[in-house]
């Protein structure tokens, strides 16, 4: 397909190093998307890009001991340009509570559930 910004001499394009930027930041990124692939793996459930980041958001709040319900969770995600609706957060959610993966709190807030915890860990 033609594209007008490449060369038209045959000589390769060389890309800016800014777009090269953030290799690191998205290795560290891949490897915490294997750990929650296995974590999802081992609960018999399919990856999908809404579970990987909802998980990760959780993840990331715990770790800075904030806790997250449905609408901070979808506010977190949308100020990372992550757009998934409110209703598909709260579905992931619900879902991942049937199975065993995250827990409801009183507060309303969602953590990961203690076996899935432990299986992250195992991960580590």
């Amino acid at each position: 397909m033609y594209n007008p910004q490449l060369p038209m001499d045959g000589t390769p394009v060389n890309n800016p190093p800014a777009l090269n930027a953030g290799a690191f930041s998205r290795s560290a990124e891949r490897n915490s998307n294997e750990r929650i692939k296995q974590l999802l793996k081992s609960f018999g459930l399919r990856t999908s890009l809404i579970r990987l980041k909802v998980i990760d958001a959780l993840l990331t709040a715990a770790q800075s001991e904030r806790s997250l319900g449905v609408r901070g969770i979808h506010s977190q995600l949308l100020e990372l340009d992550i757009p998934l609706s409110f209703l598909s957060v709260r579905e992931v959610l619900k879902r991942l509570c049937s199975e065993g993966v995250l827990t409801l709190n009183a507060d309303k807030s969602y953590s990961l559930h203690q076996q899935a915890a432990a299986v992250l860990d195992g991960l580590s």
